[in-house]
């Protein structure tokens, strides 16, 4: 009982991750009017920083352990750093819907590399409802766009594995550390790695208005601090790992809503198909796995 009540709570973590990562999208398209690409990566995680320097300090959250720093640097600098420089570096050569459908590969990665390290499985049905869920991905990507092979294509699969890679350490954190803690160190670690950008960020910053810093403010809160920490609280409770990236594959219908919701992007046939497709195996994923610990 306390299995399947516990992959509930999971699954309402993930889903307030991918909610708060959806909002990105949006932010980002308004802060990349003012801002450019790296000012927005290092302001927000600045941001996100800050954040955390005071949770961390009225949660008293303390250091990690000497042996741990090492590995925080380098999955904060994979989840944080490389992967807002290849995702990009990927973005000035793909389209857009390239761009998003190797994206969407980050759980499958994430999958596949538990298998291997955690000894996760996933049953037939399973892969199944993660190929129906990447469909769907392709449906809302590639119904009215083009796909593009070039440069490009490489960058935006390993800002995928960096991502995936990230998911990985972040199951093997929240065994140690609180989701709190785990979060707060690997932002820490990649906004270490992205002060290089700061200088040029702060020159921008002479010029902005409360509005734009507003946006920059939000991302760095909600997309960022929240979403992750959510994202670890789910990692961290989740029976598998799978469980929780899962949800990823809802981010870019979600995305899509709220651009017609906040910045008035119109929604064509192909983000209510393949949102269709996408939550049909996100719901038949969920609906394996119950069964599964049931009947475990």
């Amino acid at each position: 009982m306390n299995t399947l009540k516990n992959q509930k709570k999971s699954q309402i973590y993930a889903l307030g991750t991918v909610l708060l990562w959806a909002s990105a999208f949006v932010s980002t398209k308004i802060a990349l009017i003012y801002f450019k690409p790296e000012s927005v990566g290092v302001l927000r995680y600045v941001v996100a920083s800050i954040f955390f320097l005071v949770i961390g300090f009225y949660k008293r959250i303390g250091l990690p352990k000497r042996k741990d720093i090492p590995k925080f640097l380098f999955s904060g600098a994979l989840g944080f750093t490389f992967y807002m420089i290849t995702f990009n570096k990927a973005s000035q050569s793909l389209t857009s819907a390239t761009g998003s459908v190797i994206i969407a590969s980050a759980p499958v990665f994430t999958a596949l590399f538990a298998s291997v390290v955690f000894k996760e499985k996933i049953k037939t049905m399973g892969w199944i409802a993660i190929a129906v869920e990447f469909g769907g991905i392709l449906i809302l990507a590639l119904w009215d766009g083009i796909f593009s092979v070039n440069g490009g294509v490489f960058w935006m699969f390993i800002a995928s594995i960096c991502i995936s890679i990230y998911n990985l350490f972040q199951r093997y954190y929240v065994k140690k550390y609180s989701a709190i803690q785990s979060t707060a160190y690997n932002i820490f670690a990649g906004t270490l790695f992205l002060l290089i950008y700061l200088p040029s960020a702060a020159k921008q910053l002479k010029h902005v208005v409360n509005y734009q810093l507003f946006v920059i403010i939000f991302m760095g809160i909600f997309p960022s601090a929240l979403a992750y920490m959510f994202w670890a609280k789910a990692l961290s409770i989740a029976i598998k790992t799978s469980d929780v990236t899962n949800f990823m594959f809802v981010t870019p219908f979600i995305a899509a809503l709220m651009g017609f919701l906040i910045i008035g992007e119109t929604p064509t046939l192909a983000t209510f198909a393949g949102g269709a497709m996408i939550i049909f195996g996100l719901l038949m994923f969920q609906k394996i796995n119950m069964l599964q610990q049931i009947k475990g």
